[in-house]
């Protein structure tokens, strides 16, 4: 196998060799026309002043004839000469269109584009006029730094994982996309998006080109989204669908450490009447009042959800049966003690009718739980409203007993 070097000391020396090759040609011809025609022309010519004339004639063929050598010569290196020339001019052109289109894709990119080692500081070798935008850095500031590397924009723990991440996919020979959350210069958090493959540079080195995107806005909305999708759109406390997962994730997390846990099962007492002497905007304002309420009214760790119309339920984790009724009774003084705002600078007195249900005194399962809690809430309302009630002993509490 040729070595790059070996070729390059070739291509140097092959245009010397073919000037040598020329010039021989050249001398070679040359003699041979000298010597064979000389004799030809004495053979022929055995007058004195004939042969003169035969020889000088003889000297003006061959300058004319070495004349258009050289001249066909010197015409088609011309023309490829020239052909070179507007092929290097034709490349150089293309060359510094694609450079300028390069720069203006660049500066336009909602980002920054990058090209570094694949070292632990994420050390870039260029980065594009983005990097002031996205970071706050100036592309000096980050570029072959020992103060300050790339990666140390971002905490340890991204740091290992997209270093991870990004191994597995280079060692793959497949491109990356990765997430995470980085500081800028302002000490502004923002999440960006990094998508960007392996290289192999001159020196046979594999480095990482990419580019990174802002994307707060995205994981803004994302997280909106989601909010949405678990959140009563009126009040803002947990919705049906949620508050039943967390529900039931609390129950498991009960039974594995055999601790307590109960539901509170609220329902409002005549709100119908609020809704037809006020309206539904006097209505929804109640509710969003009382919903504030019991957020302020109960641990961090419990959970308050609405589960439609004025049904209201509350996840005690936990708290055993004394506790809960304590809880409940709390919540039911309160709500009767403190007037709600309609919305429109008056206010109206409520009630609540609420039913206590406990595990595993009332039930084994969230199903079963949130049946007795509802059944417990209805005889509160049969007992006259404005009272909390406890459910029933589940049927396995009295085989125990």
């Amino acid at each position: 196998m040729t070595h790059p070097h070996d070729r390059s000391i070739s291509n140097r020396l092959l245009p010397v060799r073919r000037a040598f090759w020329a010039a021989s040609i050249y001398l070679v011809a040359g003699f041979a026309w000298i010597a064979f025609s000389d004799r030809v022309v004495e053979a022929w010519f055995e007058d004195p002043a004939s042969l003169s004339r035969v020889q000088t004639w003889k000297g003006f063929f061959f300058i004319l004839v070495t004349g258009l050598v050289l001249f066909t010569a010197l015409l088609r290196q011309l023309h490829k000469d020239r052909a070179l020339l507007a092929l290097q001019h034709g490349q150089s052109q293309a060359l510094r269109n694609r450079e300028r289109q390069l720069t203006v894709l660049m500066d336009n990119l909602p980002g920054m584009a990058y090209r570094r080692l694949r070292d632990d500081q994420w050390s870039l070798l260029f980065v594009s006029d983005g990097c002031v935008e996205l970071t706050g850095y100036e592309p000096s500031e980050l570029i072959d730094s020992r103060r300050l590397g790339y990666s140390d924009l971002v905490d340890a723990a991204t740091r290992e994982r997209v270093t991870r991440e990004i191994a597995e996919a280079l060692a793959a020979d497949q491109p990356f996309s990765v997430e995470y959350a980085l500081t800028r210069k302002d000490r502004r958090e923002i999440w960006v998006w990094e998508r960007g493959r392996g290289v192999v540079d001159d020196q046979g080195e594999i480095a990482v080109e990419g580019v990174v995107l802002d994307i707060s806005d995205r994981k803004k909305l994302e997280s909106e989204l989601e909010e949405l999708a678990t959140r009563d759109s009126l009040t803002g406390l947990l919705n049906r669908r949620e508050l039943s997962r967390l529900l039931d994730e609390e129950l498991e997390r009960a039974k594995r450490y055999q601790r307590p846990m109960a539901i509170l099962w609220i329902d409002f007492d005549h709100f119908k009447d609020v809704n037809d002497t006020y309206g539904h905007a006097a209505g929804d304002s109640v509710l969003k009042s009382v919903s504030k309420l019991f957020l302020d009214s109960v641990r961090s760790v419990d959970l308050v959800g609405r589960f439609g119309g004025e049904e209201f339920v509350i996840v005690l984790p936990e708290m055993d049966v004394s506790e809960a009724r304590e809880t409940a009774e709390r919540l039911r003084a309160r709500v009767s003690a403190v007037p709600q705002p309609l919305g429109n600078g008056n206010s109206v007195h409520l009630t609540i009718s609420v039913g206590v249900a406990v595990f595993p005194n009332h039930g084994l399962n969230s199903g079963q739980l949130r049946a007795a809690a509802d059944r417990a809430m209805y005889k509160a309302k049969a007992r006259g409203r404005n009272c909390v009630s406890m459910a029933h002993l589940f049927p396995h509490v009295h085989n125990d007993a």
